[in-house]
């Protein structure tokens, strides 16, 4: 089988055509990928930074976790499932048994395995994850759309986390993929402006196209221009990190008003500090983080909007490669590139 394997700490990764195919357990499901996606986390990995190395990867390893296929084979215990489904993964394989999973908070299971991570992933003719992990996707729904459900549910878990946006000045800091739906989904929600941050040129262009304000925070002093331009408030109601640059933290928090709202969602490669006093204490915002989606209302919401044509996720799709040009993919997404598909 032909993927894309993490042989060894250090950076790097290849492509291998000895890979050996899945064996199932009762309780999971074959899959046969129709399209994949890579992410930042699948760079960081690539890269080996400290951001991918804190998620203690199992290597060797086949990498990457957005995916869309169809089941080609199922273990013996499994039920409501059939082959040839159409499924979305949920790439955090909760074990539906520990606190947060019986509280509806399986996205931060106790025992969870991440796909691609500690368990092997998707770049891959084909992948094995637990029955359970499936989402079930209409014929409506393109396989290229339906595996980024995964990177689209995140930005849909944002905004569930930062609460009704009807009316309110948002700040989204990185305007890749995730933000950049961040966008999209705040306007869609009702938000009265939208304040894009961005370094990469043609991703700045991308939020401007939305209706975004669009800042390089290199060249913008941003609380002071959240201040100027939302004087009523002192600056912005609510803010999402979604960059994960460890810089951007404190920019973000100067530049929400008082009894504001900041929503992390990128991983940071290094601590944060976090003024508590001044910020959470005296000024009063609220600060949450989101890992993953929420099982399964994220990924219905999400559904919902996509089906009817609320939201559209396509045009974030600007490369489509076949798997043995993984790395080349990789450079892509340093430049001019948003979501880059890879076809089996």
């Amino acid at each position: 089988m032909r993927a894309v394997m993490k042989m060894a700490p250090g950076p790097g990764a290849q492509v291998v055509t000895n890979a050996p195919e899945p064996e199932l357990k009762d309780d999971e499901v074959l899959i046969k990928v129709g399209a994949a996606m890579i992410c930042g986390t699948d760079a960081h990995l690539y890269e080996w930074s400290k951001s991918a190395q804190d998620f203690n990867p199992r290597l060797p390893l086949i990498m990457g976790h957005e995916c869309a296929g169809t089941i080609e084979a199922m273990g013996a215990s499994v039920k409501g499932l059939a082959l040839g489904d159409r499924v979305s993964v949920e790439t955090h394989l909760f074990c539906g048994h520990c606190y947060p999973c019986r509280t509806g908070n399986a996205h931060n299971c106790v025992n969870m395995g991440l796909l691609g991570l500690t368990w092997d992933g998707v770049f891959a003719e084909y992948t094995k994850v637990p029955a359970t992990a499936c989402f079930p996707l209409p014929e409506s729904i393109p396989m290229d759309i339906g595996a980024m459900f995964e990177p689209a549910g995140v930005s849909v878990h944002a905004l569930q986390r930062a609460g009704n946006v009807a009316s309110n000045s948002v700040l989204v800091c990185g305007a890749g993929p995730v933000g950049l739906v961040v966008i999209q989904l705040a306007m869609l929600y009702g938000a009265s402006r939208v304040v894009a941050l961005e370094v990469n040129p043609h991703r700045l262009k991308m939020a401007e196209k939305l209706g975004a304000i669009a800042l390089d925070p290199r060249e913008a002093n941003v609380p002071e221009f959240c201040r100027k331009n939302f004087p009523r408030a002192g600056g912005v109601d609510v803010a999402f990190e979604t960059s994960g640059a460890s810089t951007m933290l404190p920019t973000l928090l100067e530049s929400v008003r008082r009894e504001g709202r900041v929503v992390t969602v990128g991983h940071p490669g290094q601590a944060v500090p976090v003024d508590i006093a001044s910020y959470i204490n005296k000024k009063g915002i609220t600060l949450k983080g989101v890992f993953g989606r929420r099982v399964w209302d994220t990924w219905e919401t999400l559904l919902a909007l996509v089906e009817t044509k609320r939201l559209d996720l396509s045009w974030l799709i600007t490369h489509r490669l076949p798997l043995d040009q993984f790395t080349t993919g990789i450079e892509l997404l340093k430049k001019d590139a948003a979501k880059v598909l890879l076809h089996p």
